[in-house]
């Protein structure tokens, strides 16, 4: 049973943990930078690989304190490869070859798009399912379709086009005046919103699996606030001035536009499910925390669906450390001079 010790730092999490077997978390520790990042309404780049490297040492060591182990009894070192914000990427990688290079452990660079399906892997009542699967991967940063074939072996059937379901859930909830991230804010006032007094437009992806959800976007800021006169456009920032309007009910745009995304989200999954004989439905990333779009998936597809805990959903190391386990079963490594991928699509290569 491998026990291996794993890195993330793609975005704005710093994480580590330590994990057994591919499925049993040893430790799982994660420093946020919500607070952080609040302020700008997004995740600012350089101020996120700084407190990376402010914190990872002491991230890194409590995982290891809390799992009761020292680096003598790992089969392996385990960091986030890819895809996410280059800065942010290096301060982990750098971390993990320091550490490789000092016990002598395997290296494994992992994609974090794989992390996401395997947190799946490390829910306590998930079976080992039947080949092939769909996995619908939907964050602040990706949308994406995958059909997993096997362990390892993926085939991208689709993605967002524009925004990512995250960064919607993000854009649109700055623009309603809700606090940072968009997704669990927007989800709190949808609870008290009637989604049928705004019918927001679902885009249409004809002949593909694709998601685009910049429309649905602009549809509900065109919606929800004061359009500028001419004049006021050409004033330097306008468009970030834009006021709310007084008549409104920020519930029921919240639930509105919820109901929008989810379902472009289900009616895609289940279309791709049926057209390539998938034998269950994973959901993955930090959208799959939201409460609706599990329910829709759910009612939509006669398939099982899987989905994470609520602490698995948002970025973390555990799931690099369990995607990591059937890396080194296959016996793959990655060498010391291994780099950031800013880019990286998973099933593209490896």
């Amino acid at each position: 049973m491998s026990t291996i010790l794993a890195i993330e730092t793609s975005c704005d999490e710093t994480a580590a943990a330590v994990i057994t077997g591919g499925r049993h978390i040893k430790s799982a520790v994660v420093a946020s930078q919500i607070d952080l990042h609040a302020q700008y309404g997004g995740v600012f780049p350089e101020l996120a690989s700084r407190a990376h490297a402010e914190v990872i040492s002491a991230v890194v060591a409590k995982a290891l304190r809390q799992a009761a182990l020292g680096y003598d009894a790992l089969d392996a070192i385990a960091v986030t490869q890819g895809p996410g914000l280059v800065g942010s990427l290096l301060v982990g990688i750098n971390f993990a070859k320091g550490l490789a290079l000092m016990t002598g452990l395997p290296l494994l660079g992992i994609n974090h798009l794989e992390g996401h399906i395997y947190s799946l892997w490390l829910t306590a009542d998930f079976p080992e399912p039947d080949f092939p699967l769909l996995a619908l991967i939907a964050s602040g940063g990706h949308s994406e379709l995958l059909l997993m074939r096997a362990h390892g072996r993926y085939q991208r059937l689709g993605g967002t086009i524009d925004d990512a379901a995250g960064e919607a859930f993000d854009k649109v909830g700055r623009t309603l005046g809700l606090p940072f991230p968009g997704g669990p804010a927007i989800e709190r006032a949808a609870r008290a919103g009637d989604a049928s007094a705004y019918r927001f437009p679902i885009a249409k992806t004809a002949g593909s699996y694709d998601f685009s959800f910049s429309g649905l976007k602009t549809a509900v800021m065109r919606a929800v606030t004061v359009q500028p006169s001419a004049r006021q456009k050409r004033r330097r920032g306008a468009e970030r001035r834009a006021a709310l309007r007084a008549d409104i009910s920020v519930s029921d745009v919240a639930a509105g536009f919820q109901a929008a995304l989810t379902e472009a989200l289900a009616q895609t999954t289940k279309r791709a499910a049926q057209d390539f004989g998938a034998k269950a439905v994973l959901l993955a990333g930090g959208v799959s925390a939201n409460t609706a779009l599990r329910q829709k998936l759910r009612q939509a597809l006669p398939l099982p669906v899987y989905y994470p805990p609520l602490f698995l959903c948002t970025d973390n190391a555990a799931m690099i450390g369990a995607a990591a386990h059937w890396r080194l079963l296959a016996g793959q490594r990655s060498p010391l001079g291994l780099e950031a991928r800013a880019r990286w699509r998973l099933g593209e290569d490896g």
